[in-house]
């Protein structure tokens, strides 16, 4: 870390790239969405948590191809999972009951490729009325996060810092849903829970870098300087915790990434590419923002004065 022991780079003075870079994968992301909405029906590709189904996990004990799987099940959505001969079914629920559903995936693979070619690993189900009860909450956890991140911020700094961390927070979850809507990424539940982690590691990341802003304003002749300066400062004095905090943290979801399998593939993907654009949001968009706030509407000394003038006439 003593690469960065003495860094004086010009972050903010690059806030207009940043500006034209993230606006552009925001972009991306929403066209991904619109075309979602057009091809598939819904603006994310959603997993059987949130749209009902069951899911069907079937081991082969000879090489198989997943296309050969999809012509033998019309109806059923096919993916490879895990090792070369393991594949995911997911089937959408109908009229039939659960077990029905499993009967007739196991009775269409044994016309296809006989009765002893394959094992049935597990089966999930999940009804849509739990589906539907599912997004309502994901997105309601996700809302929440944002209110009382807002609060908290406002009562341990001031409102300008909560206001510029919510909108950072915002930035990486757009970004985040619009990679999974580019790729067509599975939502399911661990990919909610990969969410609500980025926005506790971005919320984070920022309030270390605004925790310094805060120190140097009101360090003597803080108020002073320049604030573009200041904010500039204060990036650099933390940018040996952030590179330190971020590249062990991604050392170990890429070690995931590489022997934990598929099963939490996903979301480890989101992870990386959360804690990614959390670092870069931190620098790029909170602390641009908070000076953004403040040219608009003031740092707060205003109202600091008239509480100030306030407390004196109180006590006198």
């Amino acid at each position: 870390m003593r690469l960065f022991d003495q860094a004086k780079y010009s972050f903010i003075e690059k806030r207009g790239g940043a500006y034209v870079f993230s606006a552009v994968l925001i972009l991306v992301g929403i066209g991904a969405m619109v075309f979602n909405v057009f091809s598939i029906g819904s603006w994310q590709s959603y997993g059987v948590d949130f749209t009902g189904g069951s899911l069907i996990q079937v081991e082969f004990h000879q090489p198989a191809e997943a296309g050969d799987l999809r012509d033998a099940l019309e109806d059923a959505q096919v993916t490879s999972f895990g090792e070369e001969n393991e594949f995911t079914i997911r089937v959408p629920l109908g009229d039939e009951d659960v077990e029905t559903i499993r009967l007739g995936v196991q009775a269409n693979l044994e016309a296809t490729f006989g009765t002893d070619a394959f094992t049935i690993v597990r089966t999930e189900t999940v009804g849509p009325k739990i589906g539907e009860e599912l997004q309502t909450k994901a997105a309601l956890a996700i809302l929440y996060s944002f209110v009382l991140t807002l609060m908290y911020i406002w009562v341990r700094f001031e409102f300008r810092f909560g206001l510029a961390a919510v909108i950072a927070t915002l930035h990486d979850i757009l970004i985040t849903l619009g990679f999974l809507a580019l790729f067509r990424y599975d939502i399911a539940l661990p990919t909610v829970a990969a969410i609500l982690t980025i926005v506790g590691y971005s919320l984070n990341d920022t309030i270390v870098v605004f925790d310094r802003i805060r120190e140097n304003l009101n360090s003597k002749g803080g108020r002073r300087e320049d604030p573009k300066l200041l904010v500039n400062r204060s990036i650099n004095e933390t940018l040996p915790r952030t590179v330190l905090t971020s590249g062990t943290t991604l050392a170990v979801l890429f070690a995931l990434l590489v022997v934990g399998g598929a099963v939490i593939r996903d979301f480890t993907m989101v992870l990386i590419l959360g804690v990614t654009v959390g670092t870069y949001s931190s620098i790029f968009v909170a602390s641009p923002a908070l000076l953004e706030i403040q040219k608009r509407f003031g740092d707060g000394t205003a109202s600091r004065e008239r509480r100030k003038k306030r407390e004196a006439r109180a006590t006198t």
